[in-house]
């Protein structure tokens, strides 16, 4: 009958002991020094060496040559207390979970000041020392306190905070701890080759895992294997089935799956784990590993060389793959969501729907709002751009697969690179993408008799001469300026007799300007001849160096994206603003246009100063930046003015002083019908005309009462925010508006407010 593995393989001596070097040490230098102490505490977990260091101890109190720290292993006291010894009369060990009571104290106190009968010490080897009770502690006090020479005592325990403090503190504490993974492989190895058993290298991780950082409990089942071994000796295949453990292919399986988003693989090696007979929560724990094992390996690509893995090469290079397959992010995600389900799992009464519920939560990281998700889902589509997956899509969340008109707009070409501007009347084209398109008159970009080179700049009417009427308004125009027409004329009369019945869906800023002009009117006849008092229109030549540029219709900030398409796309901005910051959205709802696109700097313009206050205060302008940068990935510093500028509309969509239209804004409730065209040398296509010869019209006195203030309009429940419930709103002053706000900190008084519907 062979002697089990843990009593054949006990440690002798303290050199032997393996991974308690913290321990052994010092207990030998206490033994060169003669600084024994008369009690001990031993203490960790089970299997590490508690009780085997108390007999070594022991034996090298009552060894011939000692206290020596190196028992000799041939007196009578050393091969006694040796690991086949049969045991020495002096050296007492007492399992007190079973003798722990105070009756047993009070036997052991009356017997330990007896001297030693063979020996040079009496040693009391306490087991399970947390199991004595409280009574039989205090009864044992007064004796550890104040032993005999000849005694000596070791108490070792699992539980060492159950040890009362006063027996605790006359004691030298020494705590074991688990042995680690690489020390008991290579003990397991050194075992099996001195009994001479052949052993594939990959179950040994299995024998040492299923240890758990005992010795004991490691070489327990290492003879449970040599016992179930045939002339092969320990075989991967055979560990595997014996442990219970999950075979590492149908494990590489299912991360493979996860990493391809295969739920077919997933649930059919689920049915294959189940129908084996193998436990759900073993599979479970053993993905576990596996994903803590790949998380790690992502992290720290030299693991296996570090010692933080132990792997085989070839094991270690496929767990590379799949790190890399599935990124840290997604590791992370789905090792959180197992051990959530491990833990749900017990007490389960059906532990395969709980797996099946885990992996599938796996496999849908886009149906859940947790940050792991969403950490999860930018993972992927990082690795997807690295690897070229989005097919030239451009950078931010669309990617250029659509569901996002801010990123398909700046990943498409921009409109004017795709051909000459065309469409007549009611087509949706926007304009072009140039530098000269911005510069034409209100109308043109809706007009298809507006010629351009293929340089984007406009070109001069061979039939247009002096002292005739102008019969376009954009062919005498040079780029980035404008020529106000004179009241009453019709921009578009000259181009097509017939009037038009509704402007051009153009992205352009002009077009919104000359929206109000272009409403259904009399059909203007051409008019034959020049009046008297109109000056002859000088002929069509480059501005003057002192005309200022008009600040709109810039080039874009970034590749494909113009001033144009930022017209067009504008109410797309201002939603997408909407999901990110509800305050900053009710600042640019209305009443916020942009201007101009200069380079990176892009202009909007508000219709009052406070709403553009609190537009700057309120740090809303970092929010549009950023909607900007995730959504069309440009980078752009914003700029803000009251009003707008020479090229571009005013805010609202209502004309301004400074819409290129002349004179001051009147109010005007409603659209009136246009006179004839009358030619005059406003309507010249001279840019440098002076504005002094047509004086403005005044505006009209104010009524004698001020009429009542305006019905407030119905407001959609869905579209209102709670200042409270919002994070972004502060309730500053800056943010309300300009009306509101002078009448509450000037005192003024609403004498007129201004109805922009009809316009």
């Amino acid at each position: 009958m062979s002697l089990a593995l843990y009593r054949k393989y006990r440690p002798a001596t303290f050199a032997e002991l393996k991974g308690q070097e913290h321990v052994a040490e010092p207990l030998q230098q206490a033994l060169r020094n003669g600084r024994i102490n008369h009690a001990y505490l031993f203490s960790g977990p089970r299997g590490c060496g508690k009780t085997s260091s108390a007999r070594i101890l022991a034996r090298s109190l009552n060894c011939e040559e000692g206290p020596t720290p190196d028992p000799c292993g041939k007196c009578d006291s050393c091969v006694a207390l040796g690991p086949s010894g049969s045991g020495h009369i002096d050296v007492i060990e007492i399992d007190a979970a079973s003798h722990g009571g105070v009756d047993d104290a009070r036997d052991l106190r009356e017997r330990a000041f007896f001297a030693p009968v063979a020996a040079r010490f009496k040693v009391y080897i306490i087991d399970e020392a947390h199991m004595v009770t409280r009574e039989g502690f205090n009864a044992l006090l007064k004796l550890v306190e104040e032993p005999p020479p000849h005694l000596k005592f070791v108490f070792a325990t699992t539980e060492p905070e159950k040890v009362i403090g006063t027996i605790r503190s006359r004691t030298h504490h020494y705590p074991f701890r688990l042995i680690p993974p690489g020390v008991l492989q290579d003990l397991v190895e050194e075992i099996l080759k001195s009994e001479d058993v052949p052993y594939e290298t990959s179950a040994l991780p299995l024998a040492v895992r299923a240890g758990a950082g005992s010795a004991r409990d490691t070489l327990s089942i290492l003879d449970q294997l040599l016992a179930g071994s045939d002339e092969k000796g320990i075989t991967y295949a055979r560990a595997v089935s014996l442990l219970g453990y999950t075979d590492s292919a149908l494990l590489d399986e299912v991360v493979a799956a996860f990493a391809s988003r295969n739920g077919a693989a997933v649930f059919a090696a689920i049915d294959r784990v189940i129908e084996s007979g193998q436990d759900p929560r073993r599979f479970t724990a053993d993905l576990l590993e596996r994903l803590r094992d790949l998380v790690i390996l992502s992290n720290v690509p030299e693991a296996g060389a570090s010692g933080l893995l132990n792997f085989p090469p070839d094991e270690l290079e496929q767990m590379r793959r799949q790190a890399s397959s599935m990124g840290p992010g997604e590791l992370t995600r789905a090792a959180d969501l197992l051990h959530t389900g491990l833990t749900e799992m017990r007490g389960a009464t059906s532990p395969r729907l709980l797996l099946e519920l885990i992996c599938a939560r796996i496999l849908l990281p886009a149906a859940y709002e947790d940050e792991a998700s969403m950490f999860a889902r930018l993972d992927r589509l990082e690795r997807q751009a690295g690897q070229g997956g989005f097919g030239g899509g451009q950078a931010g969340f669309g990617g250029g697969q659509g569901g996002d008109p801010l990123a398909q707009a700046f990943a498409a070409p921009a409109p004017g690179q795709g051909g000459p501007g065309q469409g007549g009347a009611g087509q949706g084209a926007p304009a072009q993408g140039s530098s000269g398109q911005a510069g034409a008159a209100p109308g043109t970009s809706g007009q298809g008799g507006a010629t351009q080179g293929t340089s984007g700049q406009p070109t001069q009417e061979a039939s247009e001469q002096p002292g005739a009427p102008a019969s376009r308004d954009g062919g005498s125009q040079t780029p980035g300026t404008q020529s106000p027409p004179s009241r009453g004329a019709d921009p578009t009369s000259s181009v097509n007799p017939t009037p038009r019945t509704a402007p051009a869906e153009s992205g352009s800023v002009d077009n919104r300007a000359a929206a109000p002009a272009t409403a259904p009117q009399p059909t203007a006849a051409r008019p034959t001849a020049a009046p008297a008092n109109a000056r002859p229109a000088p002929s069509a030549s480059p501005a003057p160096s002192s005309a200022p540029p008009a600040p709109a219709a810039s080039g874009g900030g970034g590749g494909g994206a113009d001033f144009s398409t930022i017209q067009r796309l504008w109410p797309d901005v201002v939603e997408a603003v909407k999901q990110k910051s509800r305050a900053t959205w009710m600042v640019i709802m209305s009443g916020v246009q942009p201007i101009s696109l200069d380079g990176k700097v892009l202009t909007l313009g508000f219709d009052a100063e406070g709403r553009r206050l609190g537009f700057v205060n309120g740090g809303r302008d970092a929010v549009l930046r950023e909607v900007f940068k995730e959504r069309m990935g440009v980078d752009w510093r914003i700029e803000t003015v009251v009003g707008g500028a020479s090229g571009g509309s005013p805010p609202g969509g209502r004309p301004g002083p400074s819409a290129g239209f002349g004179g001051a804004a009147t109010p005007n409730p409603a659209p009136q019908p246009r006179p004839p065209f009358q030619p005059s040398a406003q309507s010249s296509a001279q840019p440098s005309a002076p504005r002094a010869d047509r004086s403005p019209e005044p505006p009209p006195p104010p009524p004698d009462e001020p009429p009542p203030p305006p019905e407030p309009s119905p407001v959609d429940e869905s579209e209102e925010v709670d200042p409270e419930g919002d994070a972004d709103a502060d309730g500053t002053e800056a943010e309300m508006g300009g009306m509101a706000l002078i009448q509450r900190e000037l005192g003024g008084q609403i004498i007129r407010e201004i109805d922009n519907s009809a316009l």
